[in-house]
């Protein structure tokens, strides 16, 4: 058995060696001549695997360490054969984390008051259910919008749209990237949201309208972007109305990452039949990259900011990207994962 990975895939090699021949290649730079004989992909975000990719080859899984499939033609693969695995949820507390990191930072520094305030859930998944939790336990009243979800479990707990945008103070992103979502944050959005309401995306960048949201931008609270439309080649504009900018990294945490590569990996064992990694988890012999337990009950607003910044100095990597945002995927395969918190 062969198999392609992307070498960016941390805590992978040596795992799959006893098993089959493994080939680590950038995930940009995969291409349809080295996975002719291939029968698995190992892949990250950067691989499009498509018709130009995929067509003539022996590939019949294609598994993502990443919780999104955008980057797949789902349907080629379907009417291919191809079985195709992603890490679903894997680091949806490292984007939980970035997103209050973000929001207490930006809060601080621009002396904006959000105690109390409603924050909008755009999108209430692995990720999104993570905010929603950590937003109740912080105090914050919080309204959400996930179509799927009210049309399935019935309206109740949710709003539409135009509702969550008119009475939120700070609005984040966390849906997938398809056709329902591809530009949903445009001129009409930003229109309905509040004055001085905060925005953050840390979902997919195609989700927004990017000269929309410059144009917006004035009558915004604050802005946090961590994933951009065209990456890695991103919008200098946009870099310099936004907040906090960072790339694409909103999800990579140390357990994020430890989970991510496990149901890859297990994705692999269940389609070939390989019984020892069936159960395969990274070995974590970092003792200081443990997950952070923390109790946040009657602290203010100040001291959760600072908690938060200790544990997760974001600005950071909006310092590091600022200075060198033509890195980006360099910043993003150098980047120290952090370790997640947890409340108790």
């Amino acid at each position: 058995m062969k198999i392609v990975a992307d070498v960016d895939i941390p805590f992978l090699k040596g795992v799959l060696e006893p098993y089959a021949e493994v080939v680590y290649k950038k995930g940009l730079d995969i291409n349809r001549d080295d996975i002719l004989d291939a029968d698995a992909l190992l892949i990250r975000t950067r691989t499009r695997c498509d018709a130009s990719l995929l067509e003539g080859t022996k590939i019949r899984l294609i598994t993502t360490a990443t919780i999104g499939t955008d980057h797949i033609d789902l349907e080629y693969c379907h009417d291919h054969g191809i079985a195709v695995a992603n890490a679903s949820g894997c680091n949806a507390g490292g984007v939980m984390q970035y997103v209050f990191s973000a929001l207490y930072g930006v809060a601080a520094r621009k002396g904006i008051k959000i105690a109390g305030n409603t924050i909008g859930i755009i999108g209430v998944g692995n990720v999104g259910k993570k905010v929603e939790a950590m937003a109740g336990y912080l105090g914050f009243n919080v309204l959400k919008c996930d179509p799927p979800r009210a049309r399935k479990e019935g309206p109740e707990g949710f709003c539409s749209l135009e509702t969550l945008l008119t009475d939120s103070d700070i609005v984040t992103l966390h849906v997938p990237l398809d056709e329902m979502t591809r530009g949903v944050a445009n001129d009409n959005f930003f229109t309905l949201m509040k004055p001085g309401a905060i925005f953050i995306n840390a979902s997919r960048g195609e989700v927004v309208n990017e000269n929309a949201l410059i144009e917006a931008s004035p009558k915004l609270g604050a802005i946090v972007i961590d994933t951009w439309n065209n990456e890695p080649d991103v919008n200098q504009d946009l870099i310099d109305v936004a907040d906090i900018a960072t790339p694409h990294i909103a999800g990579y945490s140390f357990q994020g990452k430890l989970n991510g590569t496990s149901l890859a990996v297990r994705a692999v064992a269940e389609h070939f039949g390989i019984e020892e990694l069936k159960d395969f988890f990274p070995t974590d012999e970092l003792s200081d990259h443990q997950p952070l337990h923390l109790d946040l009950k009657g602290k203010n607003q100040g001291e959760i900011a600072a908690v938060f910044q200790y544990n997760y100095p974001i600005f950071t990597d909006d310092f590091r990207f600022r200075m060198e945002p033509h890195k980006f995927e360099k910043l993003r395969s150098d980047y120290q994962y952090r370790r997640e918190i947890y409340v108790e």
